[in-house]
């Protein structure tokens, strides 16, 4: 599988979603405790409500980035422990990822992986390929 040392998805991977995380943290913010009040010292939550539609978008997308990024580190480890098995739920979602996402076998940028995963994610996919409830 290439040069040791050299081929690490989950090692700048992780620094990645580490600092996804942390940016998730600052947006769990409440919008609420900001209120400022207005006409005759009423706090006014109307004002906020596109400020916290626009936190949980942020969010909704920084969690898909985060778990794309678990995903595509968790594959490569399934590909590097070859012989041993996994579920068969998390088999059928690693054939899917293989599918869109070849193995990493020599040092690439992780992005167009991560963009890959994510829209996997993002359509659905993932979810039926694991053929089973996910909470």
């Amino acid at each position: 599988m290439g040069e040791v040392g050299c081929v690490e998805p989950d090692s700048g991977s992780t620094v990645t979603a580490a600092a996804l995380t942390s940016e998730l943290k600052t947006l769990s913010h409440p919008a609420s405790v900001d209120t400022i009040p207005t006409s005759g010292n009423t706090e006014d939550h109307v004002s906020m409500s596109m400020a916290a539609t626009l936190k949980a978008t942020r969010a909704v997308a920084l969690v898909r980035d985060v778990i794309a990024i678990e995903l595509l580190c968790a594959c490569q480890a399934i590909d590097l422990l070859a012989g041993l098995t996994t579920s068969a739920p998390l088999a059928r979602v690693h054939a899917l990822v293989r599918r869109h996402v070849p193995t990493l076998e020599s040092d690439r940028p992780p992005s167009r992986d991560i963009t890959t995963i994510a829209s996997l994610i993002e359509s659905g996919d993932l979810d039926r390929a694991c053929a089973m409830k996910v909470n």
